[in-house]
């Protein structure tokens, strides 16, 4: 290849990312690193919508079952492995094809991620041990005095966000914010075409994704999230645990909630996270959008695809 390109196919939850990727994939000379949080947990196949082991002997899929549960796994983990990734798929004459839902992952490579320091269990356990006390609500108002800036963009009540920035804010001195500004991309000498799926019906993606939750229960998601519960080193508060339906089924599990109403709450978390997703993918400027709902998005894909290689 003369230079370093690459290809991004974002898109929410349930629309049909995967299956796209594997027609890309059997036509061009490209290969799939994922760009999803959950997709890297091990024993985590039906509520993720995990490819099929079938498959992914036959189509090789990066950063998929790369954790266990019990661990945790940051964008600044993604970048570093995605980068593994693409460096031998460059050096095999192929594009890296980079497919998924985690907007954080793709904002990682095409903006920038700053550098901050690992995680500290001592210090966490503090602001843990502040939290149980005094709540996260004031928390955030610590934080708030600390980093305005930081606090304006983090919910008072998103304890992962918050227990981060104030461990950034004790570890360096510096506010995460000031960190966050001093970021360089990934892709800063890397070319790239961006393909967004994006449904023009939001009715339609919603069915989709009841009748997708409806199918995942019967292929046994429930008895899944059982073998996790019982595993006696996980808790709902893992991050791996926090994806949507595990969160959920983890609460019908400890006996929280009834598993009608655990169902309800992650049909419906699923669409949040697709409204989310949503959101973000339409300030993507330099993206071209296609609506994997409408018959044709396969062909029209395909066609954008071969025009973008054929420049290579």
């Amino acid at each position: 290849m003369s230079r370093r390109s690459a290809v991004l196919l974002m898109g929410p939850t349930g629309a049909g990312k995967s299956d796209l990727a594997l027609r890309l994939v059997e036509r061009f000379p490209l290969e799939i690193v994922s760009v999803d949080s959950a997709l890297v947990y091990r024993g985590m196949d039906i509520g993720t919508a995990k490819p099929e082991a079938a498959i992914r002997a036959r189509v090789v899929h990066h950063l998929v079952d790369i954790r266990d549960p019990a661990a945790g796994y940051s964008a600044g983990e993604f970048v570093r492995d995605a980068g593994e990734a693409m460096q031998a798929i460059w050096a095999r004459g192929r594009r890296p094809l980079l497919v998924g839902g985690t907007m954080l992952y793709f904002h990682a490579l095409t903006e920038g991620i700053a550098e901050l320091p690992e995680a500290n269990p001592e210090v966490r356990a503090r602001i843990d041990a502040a939290a149980a006390r005094d709540g996260w609500p004031a928390l955030h108002e610590r934080l708030r005095r600390l980093d305005p800036e930081a606090a304006a963009r983090i919910h008072a009540h998103d304890p992962q966000r918050i227990q981060r920035a104030l461990e950034v804010q004790e570890l360096t001195g510096i506010p995460i914010s000031e960190l966050q500004r001093r970021r360089r991309p990934a892709f800063e000498d890397v070319e790239f075409d961006e393909f967004a799926l994006i449904p023009g019906s939001r009715a339609s993606l919603h069915a989709v994704l009841a009748t997708r939750f409806d199918a995942m229960m019967r292929a046994g998601f429930l008895e899944e999230v059982r073998a996790l519960y019982r595993r006696g080193d996980l808790c709902g508060e893992h991050p791996a645990m926090r994806a949507v339906g595990y969160r959920q089924l983890w609460k019908y599990l400890a006996g929280e909630w009834p598993l009608d109403l655990a169902i309800e709450k992650a049909i419906a978390a699923s669409r949040q996270l697709a409204k989310r997703q949503l959101t973000w993918l339409r300030q993507r400027a330099r993206a071209r959008v296609f609506d994997p709902l409408q018959a044709e998005a396969a062909r029209t894909l395909d066609a954008a695809i071969s025009c973008s290689t054929a420049h290579e």
